[in-house]
């Protein structure tokens, strides 16, 4: 469990193009703790967990290495952004089969 965090934070951060230092802002801890968090030498809390999930758009068990579904948070769109959302998605998916 502790090296699926270590992985997936440093992967879903290396995704987003961040640094750790601008991850740690945006979470409101220090530098050293995401890159404790990424050398396997501490685990977040269960209250930092729950913030990293929500951050990157994936559930808790996601990072734990209990689940491999992300999922996209679509609540403030409307129905019709929602339905383009859902077209674009759709048209990747479509591009990673061929």
């Amino acid at each position: 469990m502790k090296n699926e965090i270590k992985i997936r934070v440093r992967d879903l951060r290396k995704a987003r193009n961040i640094t750790q230092v601008q991850l740690a802002r945006t979470l409101c801890v220090s530098k050293q703790s995401v890159s404790n968090w990424e050398n396997d030498n501490i685990l977040p809390s269960i209250e930092m967990l729950v913030r990293i999930a929500k951050y990157f758009s994936v559930s808790t068990d996601y990072l734990l290495g209990f689940d491999d579904r992300k999922y996209v948070e679509i609540t403030d769109l409307n129905e019709r952004q929602i339905a383009h959302f859902q077209q674009l998605m759709d048209d990747v998916a479509e591009k990673n089969k061929q």
